[in-house]
């Protein structure tokens, strides 16, 4: 193998290291939201996509708690893989992973490519919703458009040439895939996770590779895309390819802290704006919401430490002739060149103080007071209910004592030929059906004659002039056009 050919080799590598990291942590920079900023959805399901859906992408903030816990987990996976690798079949493993690695690649492809056409025509596309509601919550919801639809089948069969073929330049597409999702999904909340996840990680690394063979052994056996490789020598002599290689938490690691490098860029020049989330857009930045120019001085710092990190692994390696644990040089070199950065420039406390809010926060706000005034809402009606129920019992209360009273002054009506066993029986019949309307006249309501004191108009109008009347009386037809009144 020539030098030429292992320089082309490493140039490779680093070129597919760097390309990710660069346009990751550009994706990972959301539009400013502002007070006068106009929603492009509605309510429930939004007919169109603004281009801008991959935003409502649910996405994992790393605390300083989690990045403590980052070499622990790595630790067991590799490990156990490297266990696993040793007592069984190989073949049969790596069957099980690629199953695993290609539905994930699908995905990973789609979101790539959806990125790619999306930045390079700005279509907008009608977006469907498939989504599984129980007790009016969302439980799944899946949105796509017909790019999406597409961009899965032309997914689909690269996952099956890979699977088929185990060709390392689409192993390669992969693989660069997975290293920009990555750099989407995982997002640092503050420069001290950072710190300490690279500081673990520097350590975990280190242990692996010079301490054991398990790291090596495992990057050798897996033929899953979980690295990026390219050949020493692109027309070997005798057919068979010699790869030189960098693992993708060697590009996902590392660009994780970039990104937050870059979107702490955007912060200071908003800042110096007077730019605030409750307020309108500063004028400065002419109505742009994302893609405006400021000035980057963290990530610039830390993209060059970062090529020269890369660049001293690489070294390493070809001298030694030996594997080298990238995060051995690249660790320091993003650490110190923040820091590095913020000292010069006078900024140590901000960067040490920075850290990023989280939408998730008000989300579950509104949906805090959305259940309150539903249970306020549903609480109205209960009061009111209870309310009617009083003025009810108290109407009735009402009834019954005029009820008694007219029965006292009745019963000084005897001489009219009526007793009170009469009158409660034909209290009794006053609800029959077909009574006239004379016969249907309440015992208890009262004429209008009573304020003038007069007793004798109180006597129920259903008494016959001679002074007897029938208890029992049978319904007689009701006359055309006779109304009858209810009783309250």
């Amino acid at each position: 193998m020539s030098d030429a050919g292992l320089l082309v080799a490493y140039a490779a590598i680093g070129t597919m290291a760097v390309v990710p990291i660069y346009y990751g942590a550009h994706a990972t920079l959301g539009r400013v939201k502002s007070s006068d900023a106009k929603k492009h959805e509605h309510e429930q399901f939004p007919e169109y996509s603004d281009s801008e859906d991959e935003e409502d992408e649910e996405t994992e903030s790393v605390s300083a708690k989690d990045a403590y816990m980052f070499p622990v987990y790595g630790s067991i996976s590799l490990f156990t893989l490297y266990v696993v690798f040793k007592y069984v079949n190989p073949e049969w493993v790596n069957y099980l992973l690629s199953g695993y690695f290609a539905l994930l690649g699908v995905g990973a492809l789609v979101y790539v490519g959806e990125r790619m056409v999306k930045g390079l025509t700005g279509v907008k596309l009608p977006l469907y919703h498939l989504s599984l509601v129980h007790r009016k919550e969302k439980q799944f919801d899946v949105r796509f458009t017909q790019l999406h639809v597409g961009l899965a089948a032309v997914a689909a069969v690269l996952v099956g040439v890979y699977l088929w073929t185990k060709n390392w330049v689409v192993s390669n597409m992969l693989g660069l895939a997975f290293s920009f999702w990555g750099l989407y999904l995982v997002r640092l909340d503050s420069f001290k996770a950072g710190m300490i996840m690279l500081a673990g990680l520097f350590v975990y690394d280190i242990f692996w590779v010079f301490g054991t063979e398990v790291m090596v052994s495992v990057a050798t056996k897996s033929e899953v895309p979980i690295k990026v490789v390219f050949p020493k020598a692109l027309f070997p002599a005798d057919g068979a390819f010699k790869m030189t290689m960098l693992g993708l938490g060697d590009i996902i690691v590392p660009g994780v802290f970039l990104s937050l490098c870059l979107r702490f860029d955007r912060h200071q020049f908003l800042s110096g704006l007077g730019y605030a989330k409750d307020k309108p857009l500063p004028a400065a930045l002419a109505g742009r919401r994302r893609n405006f120019a400021f000035p980057t001085p963290y990530f610039n710092a830390g993209m060059a430490a970062y090529v020269a990190g890369l660049a001293t692994t690489i070294a390493v390696m070809h001298v030694f002739k030996a594997a080298q644990p990238a995060l051995l040089y690249l660790s320091p070199a993003c650490i110190l060149s923040v820091v590095g950065t913020a000292l010069a420039r006078g900024e140590l406390s901000q960067v040490l103080g920075y850290t990023e809010e989280k939408d998730n926060k008000d989300k579950s706000a509104d949906k805090d007071g959305a259940a309150a005034a539903s249970t306020t809402s549903r609480g109205r009606p209960r009061k009111s209910t209870d309310d009617g129920g009083e003025a009810v019992a108290a109407e009735q209360q009402s009834v019954v004592v005029q009820h008694r009273y007219n029965l006292r002054n009745q019963t000084h009506g005897a001489s009219a030929g009526m007793s009170g066993g009469e009158l409660a029986d034909d209290e009794q019949e006053e609800n029959a059906p077909g009574e006239s309307a004379r016969d249907e006249t309440p015992v208890g309501v009262s004429s209008s004659d009573d304020d003038n004191g007069d007793d004798n108009d109180d006597v129920p109008e259903p008494v016959a002039a001679s002074g007897t009347r029938s208890k029992k009386k049978k319904p007689g037809p009701k006359p055309k056009g006779a109304k009858t009144r209810s009783k309250k």
